[in-house]
């Protein structure tokens, strides 16, 4: 029998032992033990294989009859039914989880735009300089295919057929090519948009737009942590990581950018400027050599664009909308009179008509028409504003940031080689769009501008637009997303509804009291019941899933942030970065299968494990440099929102 089953056999045993050592006689067990025991039969019955959505809702089910056993039996089974149909429908009615499918949709959708091959080649080429570049450019992939799929099966899959590969012929070592792709294809269930952070939102009561805008930077730290370990390690010992050959980093050139270098330059913008002058014409085309001037320049295209808006908004005048109001007051009607009031006009006998001539009705004399009169005011008005509006100056800091910024544009171009350009077509072919792709969908929720739900579908009508650019929108490519997403999308609608029912059958029997005493009893401060809650679901991530542990568990710790006074946005954030631990640890390390069924037969579950362990123990310390500064992940909703 393999070593992770003889694991998971004994913590298995372990529980059970547990519950008959330390549960009373049956008919000394009070509600409240039944509800732990119910809590510790969950887990037993999930790693025998049950599915957990339906093991949850038949637990909720059989212990909320025992919890109503003293009503008599009608009684109880209405009240259960009962408590069934208004759990489901709370669940029904949950407007976040809309977002779900829509998001699963979309990173199907992604996967299928088959854009992770140039991605991982113009990663590759790119930083191909960089020690362990290949196993660099491997969690880079990850990260961004990931960010825009949320789907870690997918990814790792993808990354194990198309990385793996190349790894092991360039010599890395199967620990750390196994380590890469694993922990790098898990990246997506904490950078946004995460499903994870969906239902810790729909859980816990806490907005996804602030989930998503807290969770970028520690996501983003967690990935350049992994980066920087593997480049260490290459650096410290080749042998795990040998740099690529001159082969492998050599970028095949096009007959127009060979024949350029050859006769003209290397440098990519002064050699196409060169060729499309007649004197040196080397017989290509100029709609090639055009477009291809047209994409180096893109860069600096977008820089100055960018840098234009921005010294247009700065330096814009401020417009003071001008109104005719009059100021309250006697005085303001009638200046002439000695008392401030309304006053008749004098008459010597009584009332009298104003003078007319004979040929009709004629204007007082010295009144103007009122349209003239409003036109002309309102020409002289806003040439006295024109007059005053002057634009502002642009601030020092814009300034510098344009410096800097062109010095870079310099830099970029004295060093774009026709090698270098043709590794900026990958990725303008792959990168961009993904990079596009998320900015939208993100930006959109960032600024306000979108819901949640309301992005998803944004980001699957750009997954479809993608798609349909790369030629692979047919019918049986859109049929198999949408039954994938649907298929995804109705496990975790069960398992929300499981879920739903299990956690209300347990606060029904108190089992939520009595944890809470019981934790409460310890007297802990803020930072230890914090270290406790953490050293729990990094225990849990070994025999549990994310989707178990976020259902069943959150909700026994989430009434409990209230006393030690611990924001829930910070909790989640902490919990996003732990159960990244849930996919890379045995028994139940999902990834490791899904690597393991795409891996060459020399490589074993074992290697596997062993590779995925510092990954594991990066993800450890990322959670504690984000306790220790909690504004990496708190800082942006606190400026945003």
């Amino acid at each position: 029998m393999r070593k992770e089953v003889w694991f998971g056999l004994t913590i298995l045993i372990g529980i059970v032992l547990s519950i008959i050592i330390f549960m009373p006689a049956p008919a000394d067990m009070t509600n409240g033990h039944l509800g732990l025991l119910m809590l510790a039969l969950i887990v037993v019955t999930i790693m025998l294989g049950f599915p957990t959505a339906f093991t949850l809702m038949g637990m909720g089910v059989i212990f909320t009859l025992l919890a109503y056993r003293d009503m008599g039996t009608n009684l109880a089974i209405q009240q259960t039914l009962d408590l069934m149909v208004l759990r489901t429908y709370a669940v029904m009615t949950n407007d976040v989880l809309i977002a779900v499918p829509l998001f699963i949709f979309m990173g199907y959708l992604v996967e299928r735009a088959n854009l992770i091959q140039s991605l991982f080649q113009g990663m590759h080429l790119a930083l191909a300089r960089i020690p362990g570049s290949l196993a660099v450019a491997t969690i880079a992939t990850c990260a961004i295919f990931a960010t825009a799929t949320g789907i870690v099966g997918a990814v790792v899959t993808l990354m194990g057929l198309l990385a793996m590969p190349a790894m092991l012929r360039a010599g890395y070592s199967v620990q750390l090519t196994a380590g890469s792709i694993t922990a790098g294809g898990c990246l997506g269930i904490m950078l946004p948009p995460s499903v994870l952070l969906i239902l810790y939102g729909a859980v816990a009561g806490v907005s996804v737009v602030k989930l998503y805008a807290g969770a970028f930077f520690p996501g983003l730290m967690l990935a350049v942590l992994y980066m920087l370990y593997v480049i260490i390690l290459a650096k410290l010992r080749p042998s795990v990581a040998p740099p690529l050959s001159e082969e492998d980093r050599r970028v095949p050139l096009p007959d127009y950018a060979q024949a350029i270098k050859e006769t003209i330059t290397n440098r990519a913008v002064p050699g196409l400027i060169s060729a499309m002058k007649g004197r040196r014409n080397i017989n290509v085309p100029m709609s090639v050599l055009f477009k291809n001037l047209l994409i180096a320049l893109l860069p600096a295209l977008l820089f100055f664009a960018i840098a234009g808006t921005s010294y247009h908004n700065q330096t814009r005048p401020i417009q003071e909308q001008a109104y005719d109001l009059q100021e309250l007051g006697f005085d303001s009607f009638d200046t002439g009179s000695s008392f401030g009031g309304l006053e008749e006009p004098p008459v010597e006998f009584g009332l009298a008509e104003p003078p007319m001539e004979s040929s009709g009705l004629a204007e007082p004399p010295g009144a103007e028409p009122l349209a003239q009169s409003s036109a002309e005011t309102s020409e002289a008005q806003a040439v006295a504003e024109d007059a005053k509006a002057e634009r502002r100056p642009a601030s020092t800091t814009f300034w510098i940031f344009f410096a800097i910024g062109s010095l870079a544009m310099l830099a970029y171009y004295a060093m774009l080689t026709f090698a270098r350009l043709e590794i900026f077509k990958m990725l303008l072919s792959s990168f961009f769009p993904l990079t596009i792709l998320i900015l939208a969908v993100l930006g959109s929720i960032v600024i306000g501008l979108c819901t949640p739900t309301e992005a998803a579908a944004l980001g699957a009508l750009g997954g479809m637009l993608l798609a349909l650019a790369y030629r692979r929108l047919n019918y049986a490519m859109v049929r198999e997303s949408v039954y994938l997403a649907a298929k995804t999308s109705a496990m975790v609608c069960w398992l929300f509804v499981g879920s739903s029912i299990f956690s209300a059958a347990f606060a029904l029997l108190g089992g939520q009291e009595i944890i809470n005493n019981w934790v409460l009893s310890m007297d802990l401060t803020p930072i230890e019941f914090m270290i406790l809650a953490q050293i729990v679901i990094f225990l849990l991530g070994w025999p549990l899933e994310w989707t178990e542990i976020i259902i069943i568990f959150m909700p026994i710790f989430l009434p409990l942030l209230a006393h030690y006074q611990i924001d829930p946005l910070f909790f989640g954030l902490l919990v996003a970065l732990n159960l990244q631990t849930a996919f890379l640890s045995p028994p139940v390390a999902m990834s490791a299968f899904y690597l393991k069924g795409v891996s060459p037969p020399h490589v074993t579950l074992n290697q596997i494990f062993l590779g995925m362990m510092p990954f594991m123990a990066i993800q450890v310390l990322a959670i504690v440099i984000l306790y220790m500064f909690p504004g990496i992940g708190l800082w942006l909703p606190s400026v945003l929102y």
